[in-house]
């Protein structure tokens, strides 16, 4: 006589269920419900007919319904996208394991769209399809689409414009209506996140597609609405210039009434003043008004540079760079130290590095007028080591411990500027 465990019921009630959830589930493809574990009252599984089967999924609630990442207000909308997305990828999976091979962002990406008539020449033509080439008479057609599906992210670049890397910046999104990924010109299918979307630059692309799209980003004024508190890079390229607009603006005007200024950095302005600036670079961008008609006081000019440099995302002195930068400081010889100063440098983006290099040579000339303005390169290195150097994660203690290090390192930046840079 055999002893049923409590596991071992549980096996068989479950068995069972699965037995019975087969039975009805089997009537129709694209039936689904819903059933609470057995195991874990609480927890809930979606069990739902595809392909002859039963597939059963975990499901969770927040306040919306989700198997995966996507969240649905009801079950119906989550079944429906679930439904879909099945027999896209298993009806087309091998069709979607080659999207990437043969990209149209190759053929009218940002470097060759400039010129939209010689578009229609670059049109690929998918090996994949069994009726073989666009048929003559749907060509402006399907020019017209593919078109429509770049322009947005296909901006004419100066000859002067900096050729800065940058990465695109996706995230998940849900299109309305029909759309097509902007990388290799096939449907993005499914009821809400469909694909990814490039806050920067608003490239469409389908999230696999994400994983191989050039880091060629060209940011777009209308995506990009702040100055500060914005990447540096990608304020730069939004804007076609070299370095952050409001970096240029401050320092001429800095250098054109204050650089004598007693206390120059280290005193500070009014704070609601300050806000003033930021807001109307925010605002107006490079048409932002901060002479001495609007700032008497030039400390509300060096506040708001101080400013955007403490509100950057990722610091002048990059996460990555930080601890290359700490290392050199604290090398005793001064001769290694400059060495090593010099390999962290190369550690930066290009607009990181072209920034820091036009504010170490502005540094440098407010340290020349030391006698009036009573600056020292000692003096601006407190000020400006934690403005442009954040510690990565560290504890506080650690974090503490640096900040003689960042001293050291803004320090001698600005006594070697002419060397390292």
């Amino acid at each position: 006589r055999l002893t049923c465990t409590s596991e071992v019921r549980a096996h068989i009630l479950i068995f069972s269920w699965q037995e019975e959830a087969d039975q009805l589930l089997s009537q129709a493809e694209g039936s689904y419900l819903i059933r609470e574990s057995q195991r874990q009252p609480g927890t809930y599984t979606l069990a739902l007919r595809f392909g002859n089967q039963t597939r059963n999924f975990r499901l969770y609630h927040d306040g919306k319904h989700f198997v995966g990442e996507k969240r649905f207000e009801s079950i119906h909308d989550l079944v429906t996208d679930a439904l879909i997305t099945l027999y896209v990828e298993t009806k087309a999976a091998e069709y979607i394991a080659k999207m990437t091979i043969n990209p149209i962002y190759e053929h009218v990406g940002y470097t060759t769209l400039n010129q939209e008539p010689s578009l229609k020449k670059h049109l690929p033509l998918s090996p994949e399809t069994p009726d073989g080439p666009i048929p003559a008479k749907d060509d402006l057609n399907t020019e017209e689409r593919l078109t429509s599906l770049v322009r947005r992210s296909t901006l004419r670049e100066s000859d002067l414009a900096p050729k800065y890397e940058k990465v695109h910046n996706f995230k998940v999104h849900t299109f309305r209506g029909p759309h097509w990924c902007e990388y290799c010109a096939n449907f993005m299918w499914g009821l809400i996140a469909q694909g990814v979307k490039c806050a920067d630059c608003g490239l469409n692309v389908h999230k696999q597609c994400s994983k191989v799209v050039p880091n060629d980003c060209q940011p777009d004024l209308r995506h990009v609405k702040k100055v500060y508190s914005c990447d540096l890079t990608t304020l730069v390229k939004a804007h076609n210039t070299k370095r952050p607009m409001v970096v240029d603006m401050c320092i001429q005007e800095l250098e054109a009434r204050g650089l004598q200024s007693e206390g120059l950095y280290r005193i500070s302005g009014f704070s609601e003043l300050i806000e003033d600036v930021k807001l109307a670079f925010d605002r107006d961008g490079e048409k932002a008004d901060i002479s001495t008609n609007a700032y008497e006081d030039i400390n509300i000019i060096t506040g708001a540079l101080k400013l955007y440099f403490r509100e950057l995302p990722i610091p002048l002195i990059t996460y990555d760079a930080y601890p290359r930068f700490i290392e050199a400081a604290k090398i005793t010889d001064a001769e290694k130290r400059l060495e090593s100063l010099h390999e962290a440098l190369k550690l930066l983006p290009p607009a990181h590095y072209e920034t820091l290099r036009y504010l170490m040579a502005h540094l440098k000339r407010v340290i020349h007028c030391e006698k009036e303005n009573l600056m020292s390169s000692e003096n601006l290195g407190i000020v400006f080591g934690p403005t442009l150097m954040r510690a990565p994660d560290l504890d506080a203690m650690t974090a503490l411990n640096d900040i003689r290090y960042q001293r050291l390192v803004v320090e001698s930046l600005i006594t070697n500027e002419d060397v390292l840079f």
